[in-house]
């Protein structure tokens, strides 16, 4: 997987403990080093091009901006913006995601305040204090991120959103045959007509265009196609001790009803159902 590239912004003077110890946290952290790298220009190799185009690039090939806003708002280029707001700005227009946190101070240059006003229009920021309250924060942020992003699940596999996947991944006759199915055993109040997105919105299997993995399990056109493990191996053994090799082997594959009638099929297949004398 790409990793994730989170750009550092600040004033470099003021956060220069700050910078490091965040750039040196996430790639430490066992979480988080599995998914961002960080880019902080004080360890960017010498190269034949003006700072302020690294900054750009920086920020252009990053996909999250994370901007250290403080007391200072550092130096200013020929039309009065700070490398920090500039940087922020080009942010913007990129539509990258963009996580300001705030430093308390007494004191701010006026410029700072008016750039932490104008990014407070745009963006919930945070506040604080300490370096391990920066932390804290920005770890919080992050998850939130790979949890907004489906990197990582909060909600159980079966509700979560499927990645990649959309209502179009639903095979309509398998929703026609579910709710006659449905109709006939439980007295399903929907009609034969019903339309796909109206089913899975009823059962909860959808959001939008968006659907869960629950949804491509039961109703998807090539469940395996996203989910290659979802398969029921059935084997059959003569005696009590498990050998190879094995005299019956089958992989099933399909929606669940389809894996689960092969497996029982395979099952009553094999086994002596006769009753005798009682």
């Amino acid at each position: 997987m790409k990793p994730i590239r989170i750009f550092i912004s600040s004033v470099q003077q003021e956060f220069a403990k700050e910078r490091k110890l965040l750039a040196d946290y996430i790639r430490q952290d066992a979480l988080l080093g599995q998914f961002f790298e960080t880019f902080i220009f004080e360890k960017t190799s010498a190269k034949d091009k003006s700072a302020q185009k690294v900054y750009s690039e920086g920020v252009e090939q990053s996909d999250i901006y994370l901007g250290l806003l403080g007391s200072q708002y550092g130096y200013e280029d020929a039309e009065g913006v700070s490398p920090t707001e500039r940087e922020y700005d080009i942010a913007t227009a990129a539509n990258k995601n963009r996580l300001i946190f705030i430093k308390e101070a007494d004191n701010r240059h006026p410029k700072e305040t008016a750039f932490i006003r104008k990014a407070e229009k745009e963006v919930v920021r945070q506040s604080f204090g300490s370096y391990d309250e920066l932390q804290t924060a920005v770890y919080a942020s992050l998850i939130d991120y790979l949890s907004d992003k489906e990197y990582i699940r909060r909600l159980p596999f079966d509700a979560t959103l499927a990645f990649n996947a959309t209502i179009d991944d639903i095979d309509s006759e398998k929703i026609l045959k579910f709710v006659h199915s449905a109709g006939v055993r439980r007295g399903f109040p929907f009609g034969e007509n019903v339309e796909p997105f109206e089913l899975l919105t009823h059962l909860n299997l959808c959001q939008g265009e968006r659907i869960t993995n629950a949804a491509l399990l039961l109703f998807g056109k090539k469940p395996q196609y996203f989910f290659p493990t979802s398969t029921v191996k059935c084997g059959q053994f003569y005696g009590t001790r498990k050998e190879k090799p094995i005299p019956s082997y089958h992989i099933y594959s399909g929606d669940v009803f389809e894996v689960i009638d092969q497996a029982v099929s395979f099952v009553l297949s094999r086994i002596d159902a006769r009753v005798g004398i009682r």
